[in-house]
């Protein structure tokens, strides 16, 4: 599903194909046919958050209507048909207590937690973490980040404050990372109550008195495998770094990125030291570096990059890609996904070694999300 405004699906074949992956177990995932774009469900609502929920078919989104303002719906036909729980219940789904004095401005991440059926997280601007333990119908405020004493530090970036990454631990459901910009990577062991800043190691340039600071990094995005949660990926605004021990330190890997600036990065479903990212120019510009799109893949942990281009536009090439627009489904070969500013959504079925234009003229595409049904 492409987080503007549009829905799209895989049409599969009616036999499973049967792939070996060296590194890791035999999956057996249906061969992707051609595709098929679906009507626009909310014209000109902004999707600004999707989760999907292959076990039970379930699709969660959150929009930010300028008339309505911010909502989640849930769809449990593929995107066919939505409905709303909160005009059900009369309530805000995700809403500060009157006592914080403030007001949900965006939702900018929706998480399934892999080990606790029907909690769903909610990170959101300013910077703030919600849980629910109704499959999202309603949600409450994780008081413990809100009251954090580094919360005054705390300040918008480009894209606003917004807690944009969410990370469940794969088996400990009280282990959960977050990620803030601009406050960095967070921790928590104890389901929420406390939270330890984790950027030890992370370069801040443009805080050149203290270009390490314990804290108030523009951190863009992180990600993991489930089979190696010790180990996490991350893009910064100036780097790409790797933690090979939950995240209490961390070590540069772009050396070979055509730029070390980028929004998006993913982990590999299968392959836990591949990882993908998409670099840009820097500040005012944030284009493709070179102005032309190179999804880069790493298959040693971030030791070597390679850039994957086949099928993408030659270039020039302006428009940029947020962070959650970038994503892999749990294929073998994985699928990879991503969509611009400018409306376009690319997927390389082949563990991003080719890439197939699957859908033009959108509006600007905010999230992507894909899973094999």
């Amino acid at each position: 599903m492409a987080g503007a405004t549009s829905r799209w699906g895989v049409r599969h074949g009616r036999h499973r194909a049967r792939h070996r992956n060296p590194q890791g177990p035999v999956h057996r995932t249906p061969p992707r046919g051609g595709w098929e774009t679906g009507p626009v469900a909310f014209p000109s609502t902004p999707a600004t958050a999707i989760a999907i929920d292959p076990a039970r078919g379930r699709i969660l989104a959150a929009l930010n209507s300028p008339f309505w303002g911010v909502s989640i719906v849930m769809s449990d036909d593929a995107g066919r048909t939505w409905s709303e729980p909160a005009k059900e219940a009369d309530a805000a789904p995700v809403a500060f207590p009157p006592s914080t004095g403030t007001s949900l401005r965006d939702i900018w991440q929706l998480r399934l937690s892999p080990t606790e059926p029907g909690v769903v997280y909610a990170g959101v601007e300013p910077a703030a973490l919600f849980r629910s333990e109704d499959g999202g119908h309603s949600f409450h405020l994780v008081q413990g980040l809100w009251d954090h004493p580094h919360r005054p530090t705390w300040h918008p970036g480009g894209g606003g404050l917004c807690l944009h990454t969410v990370l469940p631990h794969p088996t400990d459901p009280r282990t959960l990372t977050v990620a803030i910009s601009t406050g960095g990577v967070y921790r928590t062991g104890d389901g929420g109550e406390t939270w330890e800043a984790r950027n030890k190691g992370i370069r801040a340039d443009f805080l050149p008195e203290d270009p390490y600071p314990e804290y108030g990094q523009c951190v863009h995005k992180v990600d993991l495998h489930p089979e190696r949660p010790g180990r996490l990926f991350l893009q910064h605004h100036g780097g790409v770094y790797r933690s090979d021990d939950d995240a209490a330190s961390w070590t540069r890997i772009d050396g070979g990125l055509p730029a070390d600036f980028g929004f998006p990065i993913a982990v590999h479903p299968h392959r836990p030291d591949t990882v993908y990212v998409l670099p840009l120019h820097a500040d005012a510009d944030r284009s493709p570096a070179g102005h032309r799109y190179q999804v880069c893949r790493s298959d040693d942990a971030g030791g070597t990059w390679r850039p994957l281009t086949e099928g993408l536009p030659d270039g020039p090439c302006h428009a940029s890609v947020l962070r959650d627009a970038f994503c892999t489904d749990q294929g073998d070969p994985a699928g990879i996904y991503f969509g611009t500013r400018d409306g376009c959504v690319y997927a390389g079925r082949d563990d991003g070694e080719s890439w197939t234009e699957v859908v033009r003229h959108l509006p600007d595409v905010l999230c992507v999300r894909a899973a094999v049904l």
